[in-house]
């Protein structure tokens, strides 16, 4: 090999473990985004902002699948900058199959191998490239069962934000102007540490899947961003309650809102030295586009 194919394939061997660098801070690391996926997502989520609410709404879908053709593609690339420097020489070819050592045929070989579909009018001749090529196939089906499990864990994550959304919502309809005062304090302190469970839930999925953040909802029902001020005002309303239990639950629902905020404000970068300040700038970030009053004047 000389010096043009060691560049060629220590380029490849970079792409393929950012790649898998990628993957494994996306998917397998607990608290944590690969930067490709972390750019990817963000910079969708930004573009779509200028847009509508339907461009919001599916910013994030789009930005995953943007995200999973981004990794194929860092292989496939990698993959064929590796087998190039060995085209055509180091492959045995089918009977009229054309002999071609360019990057459109690093590519082509470099696809069947990580989809696995091996044609076979292509094959390696020697023992390390056949290695080569069966690692990448390895990879090639690891990735395939990563991005659904990716897919399958992100969504139950999303349903418990909008239970909590929705949960928040039903409670301040059905209570009115009465708030906690509606109900028996011991009742009051129950329903208040459910909500900080849930709320405790909801700044755990955020650690464990950032790309959840970027999901805008389409009803502000489900929106936890519009809605999170009112569990503040609930857990200040505990607090000043002369019943015991009640003032405990308080105290339990603002130090769930207290991790969220730090969530928020570490991670997402979200301004603010206090909890409501994080919440209002949440708030800005997801909030729906209201239409113009049409009595304004």
């Amino acid at each position: 090999m000389d010096f043009r194919d060691i560049v060629l394939t220590g380029i490849g061997a970079g792409l393929i473990l950012l790649m898998a660098a990628d993957v494994f801070h996306t998917l397998l690391y607990p608290h944590g985004a690969g930067p490709v996926c972390r750019m990817i997502m963000r910079a969708l989520w930004l573009l779509s902002r200028r847009f509508a609410d339907r461009a919001a709404t599916v910013a994030a879908p789009v930005a995953m699948a943007a995200v999973i053709g981004a990794w194929a593609s860092l292989a496939i690339m990698g993959w064929a900058l590796v087998y190039l420097p060995h085209l055509p020489e180091g492959f045995v070819y089918a009977d009229g199959v054309p002999h071609r050592g360019d990057l459109a045929e690093a590519l082509y070989f470099s696809m069947v191998s990580l989809s696995t579909v091996g044609y076979g009018e292509i094959v390696p001749a020697t023992p390390l490239l056949r290695f080569v090529t069966a690692a990448q196939a390895v990879t090639g089906f690891g990735l395939l069962t990563a991005t659904v499990s990716w897919i399958l864990q992100t969504y139950p994550a999303l349903s418990r934000r909008r239970a909590l959304a929705h949960e928040l919502n039903l409670f301040r309809e059905a209570a009115g102007q009465q708030g906690l005062s509606a109900l028996e304090p011991g009742h009051a302190a129950a329903l208040l540490e459910s909500f900080a469970r849930s709320v405790a839930t909801v700044s755990i999925d955020l650690l464990a899947f950032n790309e959840t953040y970027y999901f805008h909802e389409a009803q502000r029902r489900g929106s936890l961003p519009a809605t999170i001020t009112y569990a503040q005002l609930l857990a200040s309303e505990a607090q000043a309650s002369t019943d015991p239990d009640l003032r405990f639950a308080g105290r339990m629902m603002h130090a769930a809102l207290d991790d969220l905020a730090d969530v928020l404000r570490g991670r997402f970068g979200h301004p603010g030295k206090t909890t409501s300040a994080v919440f209002e700038s949440y708030e800005t970030h997801h909030r729906h586009r209201r239409k113009p009053d049409a009595t304004a004047a």
